[in-house]
């Protein structure tokens, strides 16, 4: 079981991330979520353990799920999102099956571009590199 401490650092680190991944400024986040400039700071910087009502307002800022950030917190365990993901395309009523498709073949596209290179593909370290 992960230290508690370190779980709070993570969680901060993921929504710091997730900030700059979305171009926001620490201010425009707090703004956005309703909560203070400092205290937003202090739950990046693992210093503070936020409730699930204040990751519910990170979460929607960012327009991610809040699930997600429940699971960095422990407040939730973790599960298996692809299988549910895919599951949940195919059993919207609302979506025809072309569409439930694309949407997989988008999905799965997407996960299999943020996979990590194997290893081959990865550069060598300078200790590495052939000489001649």
């Amino acid at each position: 079981m992960p230290d508690p401490l370190d779980r709070w650092h993570d969680l901060g680190e993921f929504i710091r991330d997730q900030r700059n991944g979305a171009r926001l400024s620490l201010r425009k986040l707090s703004e956005a979520a309703g909560i203070s400039n400092p205290y937003l700071s202090q739950i990046e910087r693992g210093l503070r353990k936020p409730s699930a009502e204040i990751l519910q307002q990170i979460a929607k800022a960012l327009r991610i799920s809040a699930e997600t950030l429940y699971v960095r917190a422990g407040i939730l365990e973790e599960r298996d999102t692809e299988q549910d993901l895919v599951g949940d395309i195919l059993r919207d009523q609302h979506i025809t099956e072309d569409q439930k498709q694309t949407l997989i073949k988008i999905y799965v596209s997407f996960r299999h571009e943020n996979e990590p290179p194997p290893a081959s593909d990865q550069p060598l370290a300078l200790e590495e590199m052939p000489r001649g």
